[in-house]
């Protein structure tokens, strides 16, 4: 299960650890703030559809952000890219924090704002950081980098949920409880407010922008930066797709999995805990701890379990094992079910991304790429506004019906399967 870190000895091997780093810090206190937002809005002040509509709203102006976003990518230094989004977000969220503080409470649109501050960061983050990435490895490394980012992410979400499920219940008489075990602890704390987390959160950025300015590398890919406005290169990046529609239609079907997992984490999740499960915050922040561990043992063993197989086989088995655990999920009230549920959601979610984004990287050149991921990502949020649009109908908030969300994005992701094998027997007959 050993994972080759030769390559991480290459040129650029600080830059590379630095960049690590800088994920790891940030990723943490967004994964707290992530989790304990949609918890905060079931169980809290319980307002659920106030959130649910919030998001609707949030995901629909990323189609926008998220195509700026692409060619700021393509057109800007990606580590000032870093140093700039940072900043930005880092003063957000915690100017939000010190009025949490100065006035005891936050209003609902405050919280709303941090959540939409952070998927706006995300938005061009993993965009950049996996541009930024491809720019300072080598070709032949571009797997292995890919795993590596995945597992660092995941074992940082790991800490994430776990810190989470103590910052959300708090530990009292001595007694946690995370991932379904039972933990003796020689003290008690309080559950966190809000804004003590968004503080948490505001401070990483800090380092994470002392970090990215420490980085310096050398570019392994050097192209030309194209400066045409916005529209023309979309165009551009729209025009590339035309002209290789293998890709196209990979990229669209493939990200069909990240959709359904973005809107289940954030909409699905809490109403399924607390309506179907009916558990409390430390069961919610544990799913993610299982998901963590699923997508790091994916981030060592998927590249050679599918080494020898089409990426579009690849992918295709891997949807159809998630579909299968969302059916069983949506008829089954077990809990150790739904951790092993959490656990192969990891595997497969993380096992398409790291396929995915490697096969992305093969054939698309790197000067191109962030024009190229905004088309994907327009396509991408449009199947997250449908999701959210059908999973917001009143049906599903009635009761324990929350669990039909899951029978309905099982049938999605396996359907998804049927252009994925097509692309495979025409690319098997050329």
């Amino acid at each position: 299960m050993q994972l080759n870190l030769n390559f991480v000895f290459m040129k650029n091997r600080r830059a590379i650890i630095l960049l690590f780093l800088a994920n790891i810090i940030s990723g943490l206190a967004q994964g707290i703030s992530m989790i304990a937002i949609p918890w905060y809005f079931v169980e809290v002040i319980d307002r659920s559809s106030t959130f649910t509509n919030s998001y609707l709203l949030i995901t629909f102006l990323t189609l926008f952000w998220g195509l700026y976003a692409g060619t700021l990518i393509d057109r800007y230094s990606r580590k000032k890219l870093f140093i700039y989004v940072n900043l930005v977000c880092g003063t957000i969220i915690g100017l939000v924090a010190l009025y949490g503080f100065l006035n005891k409470f936050l209003p609902d649109f405050l919280v709303i704002l941090v959540f939409a501050t952070t998927i706006f960061n995300y938005n061009i983050h993993y965009p950049n950081l996996y541009a930024f990435g491809q720019q300072i490895t080598e070709r032949k490394y571009y797997g292995k980098l890919n795993s590596i980012i995945e597992i660092q992410g995941q074992v940082t979400s790991v800490l994430a949920g776990a810190f989470a499920a103590i910052l959300l219940t708090g530990i009292q008489n001595n007694n946690i409880e995370i991932g379904g075990i039972n933990f003796s602890i020689p003290f008690s704390i309080e559950a966190w407010t809000i804004y003590e987390i968004f503080l948490l959160d505001a401070i990483t950025y800090l380092f994470v922008i002392i970090i990215f300015t420490l980085i310096r590398y050398q570019s392994v890919v050097i192209d030309k930066i194209n400066k045409e406005n916005i529209l023309e290169r979309f165009k551009q990046g729209y025009s590339f797709l035309e002209k290789n529609r293998k890709i196209f239609i990979f990229g669209i079907f493939s990200y069909v999995l990240f959709a359904f997992t973005l809107v289940m984490i954030h909409i699905l999740l809490p109403s399924y805990v607390h309506d179907f499960l009916n558990m409390g915050g430390h069961v919610y922040a544990s799913s993610e701890i299982y998901y963590s561990f699923g997508a790091i043992f994916s981030g060592f063993l998927i590249i050679n379990i599918f080494k020898r197989v089409s990426s579009f086989v690849s992918i295709a088995i891997l949807f159809f094992l998630v579909s299968i655990t969302f059916f069983l999920m949506s008829f089954y009230k077990i809990l150790w079910l739904f951790f092993i549920g959490s656990f192969i959601l990891g595997i497969t979610n993380a096992g398409v991304r790291i396929i995915r984004t490697t096969f992305l990287f093969n054939n698309i050149p790197n000067n191109i790429i962030g024009r190229v991921n905004s088309v994907f990502n327009c396509f991408n949020i449009m199947m997250r506004i449908c999701l959210i649009a059908i999973f917001s109908i009143s049906f599903f908030n009635y009761e324990s019906n929350i669990r039909f969300t899951y029978l309905i994005g099982g049938l999605i992701i396996l359907l998804a399967i049927v252009p994925l094998m097509n692309l495979y027997q025409s690319n098997k007959n050329n």
